[in-house]
């Protein structure tokens, strides 16, 4: 009687193991405009919240994001938008006029510059899949 628990008991560990290693982590970088240590925060806290994500690094050097998230459960479109929604552009997503100018001062980085690093030629090729319908990636 005790070998049969102990086998069920071991047979329910290893299917849990396995279904843990079985999950797709997907890792992927890109572009999250900030300054400083609160940007940081809010940035990896937006992100770190999501059901999905299992870890979040912003550099305030380099700009860069690196996510590791469990793409069957997370978009990398959806984490986009929870930057953006928290005041900060990415990539592909521009944060509402209103919430940039909420943040604190030094959180305010220079858009412009977060304009200068598309490289779409035209305003009509800002409208891809990460702009919203009718509105450009940045500013032509």
């Amino acid at each position: 009687m005790k070998t049969k628990t102990l086998n069920l008991i071991l047979g329910m560990m290893l299917i849990g193991i396995t279904t843990v290693f079985a999950a797709e982590a997907k890792t992927e970088k890109f572009k999250v405009y900030g300054n400083c240590g609160m940007c940081e925060d809010r940035i990896e806290k937006a992100v770190t919240d999501m059901t999905g994500v299992t870890a979040a690094a912003w550099d305030s050097k380099t700009k860069m994001i690196e996510v590791t998230f469990d793409e069957s459960k997370v978009e990398v479109a959806a984490i986009h938008k929870a930057i953006a929604k928290v005041g900060h552009d990415t990539e592909i997503e521009r944060a509402e006029d209103k919430v940039y100018k909420a943040l604190h001062g030094c959180c305010q980085y220079d858009r412009k510059d977060a304009a200068k690093d598309c490289d779409h030629k035209t305003k009509e090729a800002c409208n891809h899949k990460g702009s919203k319908k009718g509105k450009s990636c940045c500013k032509h």
